[in-house]
């Protein structure tokens, strides 16, 4: 398979499936699936995100090695919200290593308190932090705050998400 072509020629769930089924539990083609995500025009790395987040998926310790270029991607205003939406999506279900959990932390943060994130990354972001937060248990009052201040202006979907992680903390600490 022409990875490149292959994500030029269609965008749809069927054609991320084939990607990922081509791409299997072969880790040299999900190192190209990077490559092309890191490389390649705004398009290309657009619709490489959503495959790449199913692999990492399947196989999370692919995506050690890929921590701070990912971070950069966050962290960049300009990146799609595609690619924001499927980081994040993937950062959910991977150990973060140390020394970018601040960092991470931060991004998060950062996602969930502005108006312009979008209502999926925020909701990544809050499990991202929910998972951090067992390693960080102080972060935890940061967390219900901003909750509690968004909570009229966000949506049922942030809401929502919030409430899992607001229970699953208070009955952690009991």
């Amino acid at each position: 398979m022409n990875l490149k072509m292959a994500l030029l020629e269609e965008h749809s769930k069927k054609q991320c499936n084939l990607i990922v089924q081509w791409i299997g539990d072969h880790k040299g083609r999900f190192d190209e699936l990077m490559e092309l995500f890191f490389t390649s025009e705004y398009r290309i790395t657009q619709r490489a995100s959503w495959p790449m987040s199913y692999c990492v998926k399947d196989h999370p310790k692919w995506v050690q090695g890929y921590f701070k270029r990912l971070l950069d991607l966050l962290e960049r205003k300009e990146s799609h919200n595609a690619v924001k939406r499927n980081i994040v999506r993937l950062l959910q279900g991977v150990q973060i290593p140390k020394r970018y959990q601040g960092r991470l932390m931060s991004i998060c943060f950062g996602f969930i308190q502005s108006n312009e994130t979008a209502v999926a990354i925020k909701a990544f972001s809050l499990t991202i932090l929910g998972n951090l937060a067992a390693q960080f248990p102080e972060i935890i009052p940061e967390i219900k705050l901003i909750i509690e201040e968004r909570w009229e202006i966000e949506t049922a979907a942030f809401r929502s998400r919030a409430k899992k992680l607001i229970n699953m903390k208070v009955t952690a600490a009991k």
